[in-house]
């Protein structure tokens, strides 16, 4: 009689059967034919572990267990001169007892085995693979070899993290982690005297246990990483590159490695403003605004130590490597004055614009990019100012300064001469430099600083009585303004241009006026220092 097999079950796969020489982990019942049961792993709880093929077995069963896959189920019949013969087992089994087996592989390894690994998912781009010393995160399920769930970060939520190669983790995954790309899925499989030995974790994991990971990696870098800039798209013309102490105004969207929107600028649609090379941002991103020009878009890739550390923030988990994509809008320095460049210079350029004169011009106002804000083109009429007198910002009053009719010029203002840190309610966004194209038209000379009248020619010794038309003494602003009204249509006088003809007499009028009683006397009016000189300047 030789040793009975009936193969009940057969898993699908198969990828290895049990050969001589083999270490296996399996459950059994024992039975008499009868079917009285005399032995059974199930109810010492674990399996039976033993090497086939080397005489630790009865004859039959290192027989009946060759050939067999892991969850195979092998109903096993052994007759007595292949089990205990006639002597039998004294108080268990009989002499020539015929025995039956319900046999079921859970594990199945050699002592020659290595760390199997099978990658099923690999990406199109690996610019770098897991090495000795780098720090990765990953998620994984741990199984035996039967399939059975012993441990997941899946369920735990968080990504396993750690060093590799250093003896963090069991040798095997030390080992079958290596040259693993970031989305790399792998199945790594784990012989137990490369993971847990003998003893098993003393928790779920028993001895001798095979183990199978499915591994995906989420995260890679290695300590001695610096920042890495990609994905360069520098605008043809730069002039400037920033430095540390510039204040810049860019766009971005920020990634995890695996491809994890965690935050965008764009989304909240507007721009990131930050001082760089001060410590207001990231290390890594301190580092990677420098030398940027405005319009340039890069990326730039973080790793933890330059990002946020071990501990993360917000959407991102701690020891993460970041991948911000930005561009750069705008930057200037708080030193930076007003650019002038000029254009177009007409041959005669000798009456230069100074402070108190009228000019009227046309302008286009722009962002650095390009945006366009406002145009007085497009409305058909130009803007009209006295220069110097604060009616426009303070970098426009400096680059209107000394041009003559005709002339044409870029004038580049940063915030802090333009509209400042918080620009204009959906015009001008905060802290934007602007840049106007501008074209002088006219020029109306303005009068000598702090004056608002000036005489052309001598005056009028008798000049009181001139305006005191009904000679009751008094001069009323009526009068008043009649008179000079008079004296400037006749060319005797001249106001100081761009400002309102009422607001100018009035300002005069209340400074002669110095009981303020709306009555200006004799003894009340002076020429100021009896020079040629009407009025101060007091608006």
């Amino acid at each position: 009689a030789e040793v009975r097999v009936e193969r009940r079950f057969v898993p699908e796969s198969c990828p290895r059967a049990v050969r001589p020489g083999d270490f296996v982990r399996y459950h059994y019942l024992g039975a008499f034919p009868d079917g009285t049961r005399f032995d059974s792993s199930y109810d010492r709880g674990s399996t039976f572990n033993v090497f086939v093929g080397k005489g630790q077995l009865i004859a039959g069963m290192d027989k009946a267990l060759v050939g067999m896959c892991v969850n195979e189920r092998r109903f096993v019949q052994i007759p007595p001169k292949l089990a205990y013969g006639s002597e039998g087992v004294p108080g268990v089994i009989p002499p020539n007892s015929v025995l039956h087996f319900d046999v079921l592989l859970i594990d199945l390894w050699n002592s020659e085995d290595e760390v199997q690994v099978q990658t099923y998912f690999k990406p199109e781009k690996c610019p770098r693979t897991v090495q000795v010393s780098d720090f990765i995160r990953y998620h994984y399920n741990g199984t035996f070899l039967d399939g059975t769930l012993f441990d997941s970060s899946h369920n735990r939520m968080r990504t396993y993290d750690t060093y590799v190669g250093i003896g963090w983790l069991i040798p095997g995954m030390d080992q079958g982690l290596l040259g693993m790309c970031v989305g790399e899925k792998r199945i790594i499989t784990i012989p137990p005297f490369l993971a847990y030995g003998e003893e098993g974790d003393g928790k779920k994991i028993p001895g001798q246990a095979s183990l199978v990971f499915d591994v995906v990696l989420l995260d890679l870098h290695n300590p001695k990483d610096g920042i890495t800039i990609e994905n360069q798209q520098v605008p043809e013309s730069c002039e400037r590159r920033s430095q540390t102490g510039d204040f810049l105004r860019y766009h971005y969207n920020g990634t995890l490695l695996d491809g994890t929107l965690f935050d965008s600028s764009y989304s909240r649609n507007r721009t990131y403003d930050t001082y760089i090379g001060k410590g207001y941002v990231i290390a890594g991103m301190d580092e990677g605004l420098l030398g940027v020009c405005t319009g340039e878009k890069r990326r730039i890739i973080i790793p933890p130590h330059l990002g946020y550390g071990e501990e993360g923030r917000g959407k991102i988990p701690g020891s993460a490597v970041l991948v911000f994509d930005i561009h750069v809008v705008d930057f200037h320095n708080p030193s930076d004055s007003v650019s002038i460049t000029v254009n177009y210079k007409p041959s005669n350029c000798t009456v230069l614009s100074k402070k108190g004169d009228y000019l009227k011009y046309h302008y286009n106002a722009s962002l650095l990019d390009g945006t366009l804000l406002d145009s007085t083109y497009s409305l058909g009429k130009t803007y009209n100012i006295v220069l110097g007198s604060g009616q426009v910002v303070l970098g426009m009053d400096m680059g209107l300064q000394d041009m003559c009719v005709g002339e044409r010029r870029t004038v580049v203002i940063p915030p802090h001469l333009g509209y400042g840190e918080d620009g204009v309610e959906g015009e001008v966004p905060g802290s934007a430099v602007l840049v106007f194209n501008i074209e002088l038209l006219e020029l109306v000379s303005g009068l000598p600083e702090g004056y608002m009248f000036v005489w052309n020619g001598e005056v009028s010794p008798n000049l009181f009585e001139e305006i005191d038309k009904n000679r009751d003494g008094e001069v009323l602003l009526e009068e008043f303004s009649e008179y000079i009204q008079a004296q400037v249509d006749s060319g005797k006088g001249k106001l100081a241009p761009g400002f309102d003809f009422e607001k100018i007499i009035k300002n005069m009028f209340t400074n002669q006026d110095r009981d303020g009683n709306g009555k200006v006397t004799a003894e009340e009016f002076k020429l100021k220092d009896q020079e040629a000189k009407e009025e101060h300047d007091e608006l």
